[in-house]
């Protein structure tokens, strides 16, 4: 990636804020080494671990989801800080879960996903709950899994599955469906997993044991499975699979040989098992690799004998150990030679190039977007073209959106070698409506365009403009390479370094003052906020551009509550309390008694007037 030392992440950033990523750090290295964990529950209800759980889920869009008592994250919102922490607190002294709210989503195929919706109570102390089994459970978890882990995506998992086939010439995939995977998972296998990975915290276990059991509305108590829609979910679906992770690691990558052989060292930093590999090759081992994503995984294989043997045993495998059933329908082996495998939303196989050195032929990976995914592309396009000739709110605004969603699909599928070919295809079925319906026209040289759509998109001759607005186009898309990355921890601090600086912007201190003496009297998010501010102003007067000091600054309500100002971050500024006290005075004589504490130049007077209209206050004039 670039510029990765000057990536911010928002959840390091979080963790720094709340003091607790130097907890999570010590977590993971004791994990690593093989500790076992019986006094977790001290951190999760600590104060620091719940303000900073709430912080972490109040953005997520499902957080303004209702659960069945009706709350979403506006009730935890209006809140005292002390409040929230002792409800969390008590409610984890004696925790019984309320039920959770059933979903169906629908499917392309027509059939629906059953979604487990909790209350947002109980989201909040699962959110408490994973930022403690997390950093535990990822310094156990197989390399090579990378469904709802940090730091990881499905480009990363794609790029592997490349590798495999092209670098390794691994062309037998073994594709294996689960059956309602989430649905199926076995409780009591679950515990015993979180209980062997270290996790021996037995008031923990039976908090988890709870939620698994929690009834679910119009359904009744579960014997099985976690809801998808649960903030705990994707880690627990991730420890009921990583014992198949390392089990399939056993029988090839990590075998023992006679001879022990070191490890090489890549010029990119990582090790090169080769000697051990060109070992194990002699033998009669079935040589097998596994790319996850979630319950979405790949095995690749040598050749079709061997994809055969690791059909089977992992059939069995999943069936004895995990007590899930695959679907005979969906699982296959695949020859990449001559069809394609499908995964998340890529189909790819391989091609013939040239001749390598020793004649051999060489194989080169050739990938498509999905037809499946085109087809709800194409659905999404229409349906946004439809919005911005006929908006639902503003022309503008259905604009931003439908852009936004082009340039999410761009950044998604560039991974495919032919994204360009199938965009350039689904463009052409879209082009009219575009051109004609939406009676769009071409870029001028005197049209202003905003720094990234020039950036990216500005050499495109398909780049229209709608008033003074542009429209992305949809086949301008171009391939990214993904044959190499880097595989980074979180909770590592070298690795960190790799993509993140700890926060330097602002005093240190001062955040740790605002974190643990939140105003009283007060909602959870206008305390929360307070430190986003901060933060996001450097530390500085919104007006003045002033050091803000403990003890001189104020936070400020842009619009009052008394005329239906919100707690929102945009809502708030930090600003010094002489400029507080400017914006609400009326009175001549207090205006020019603070007037003295403040640079009165243009574009000083002009913000503070600004601030001073939005309470209903005259302009000060100079």
């Amino acid at each position: 990636m670039k510029n990765q030392k000057n990536l911010k992440r928002q959840k390091l950033r979080n963790n720094e804020y709340y003091q607790m990523q130097d907890i999570q750090d010590r977590l993971y290295l004791q994990s690593s080494k093989g500790t076992k964990f019986t006094h977790l529950m001290e951190i999760i209800t600590s104060e620091k671990n719940i303000l900073l759980a709430y912080r972490n889920i109040k953005k997520n869009r499902g957080s303004n989801t209702k659960g069945v008592d009706g709350k979403n994250i506006g009730h935890l919102a209006n809140l005292e800080p002390d409040t929230l922490i002792k409800l969390v607190q008590n409610k984890l002294k004696n925790y019984f879960p309320n039920k959770v709210r059933r979903v169906e989503i629908p499917k392309d195929n027509g059939k629906t996903r059953p979604l487990g919706i909790p209350t947002i109570m109980d989201r909040l102390i699962q959110q408490c709950i994973l930022q403690v089994l997390e950093p535990i459970c990822e310094a156990k978890f197989h390399k090579h899994s990378y469904g709802f882990r940090p730091l990881r995506s499905t480009k990363h998992a794609i790029s592997r599955a490349y590798f495999l086939a092209q670098r390794n010439n691994l062309h037998y995939v073994v594709d294996v469906d689960i059956k309602g995977f989430f649905d199926n998972i076995n409780h009591g296998k679950l515990l015993k997993q979180l209980w062997s990975l270290g996790i021996r915290d037995k008031s923990l276990i039976a908090v988890i044991s709870k939620m698994l059991k929690a009834e679910i509305e119009n359904v009744g108590i579960p014997d099985k499975g976690t809801p998808q829609g649960g903030i705990l979910s994707p880690l627990l679906a991730n420890v009921v699979l990583n014992e198949f992770d390392w089990w399939i690691n056993s029988q090839w990558e990590n075998m023992p040989t006679k001879k022990t052989y070191q490890p090489g060292m890549r010029k990119d930093g990582s090790l090169n098992y080769g000697h051990t590999y060109r070992a194990l090759k002699t033998t009669n081992l079935k040589e097998v690799y596994i790319v996850r994503y979630a319950d979405d995984f790949k095995l690749f294989c040598r050749n079709h004998q061997d994809a055969v043997k690791i059909f089977e045993a992992s059939k069995q495998w999943l069936k004895n150990r995990l007590h899930l059933e695959i679907s005979k329908e969906k699982s296959k082996i695949v020859n990449l030679r001559k069809n394609h495998s499908y995964f998340l939303g890529i189909k790819f196989k391989v091609h013939k190039k040239g001749k390598k050195k020793d004649r051999n032929t060489k194989w080169v990976v050739k990938s498509h977007i999905q037809e499946k995914a085109l087809n709800k592309i194409k659905e999404n396009v229409r349906k946004h073209i439809k919005n911005i000739q006929k908006p639902k709110v503003n022309l503008n605004l259905s604009i931003d959106l439908y852009n936004s969603f082009v340039v999410g699909i761009h950044n998604y599928y560039n991974c495919a070698t032919n994204c360009n070919l199938d965009m350039a295809k689904l463009s052409n079925q879209t082009r009219t409506k575009i051109f004609v319906r939406l009676k769009s026209r071409r870029v001028n040289k005197s049209d202003k365009l905003p720094d990234y759509i020039k950036k990216v998109y500005g050499k495109s001759e398909m780049l229209r403009m709608l008033g003074e607005k542009a429209i992305l186009p949809l086949s301008y898309i171009q391939h990214s390479k993904l044959m190499n990355f880097s595989q980074t921890n979180i909770y590592n601090p070298i690795d960190r370094d790799k993509i993140h600086n700890s926060q330097k912007v602002a005093n240190n201190k001062i955040i740790r003052y605002l974190i643990e003496n939140p105003i009283q009297g007060q909602s959870t998010e206008y305390n929360d906020n307070r430190i986003s501010l901060y933060i996001g102003q450097l530390g500085k007067c919104a007006v003045t551009k002033e050091e803000l000091e403990v003890g001189s600054m104020e936070c400020h309500h842009i619009q009052p509550r008394s005329k239906g100002g919100l707690d929102s971050y945009k809502n708030l500024v930090l600003i010094t309390k002489e400029v507080h006290k400017l914006i609400h005075s009326t009175q001549l004589e207090t205006i020019n008694k603070y007037l003295k504490y403040i640079p009165t130049d243009k574009i000083t007077l002009e913000k503070l007037n600004k601030f001073r209209t939005k309470v209903g206050n005259l302009e000060i004039c100079l």
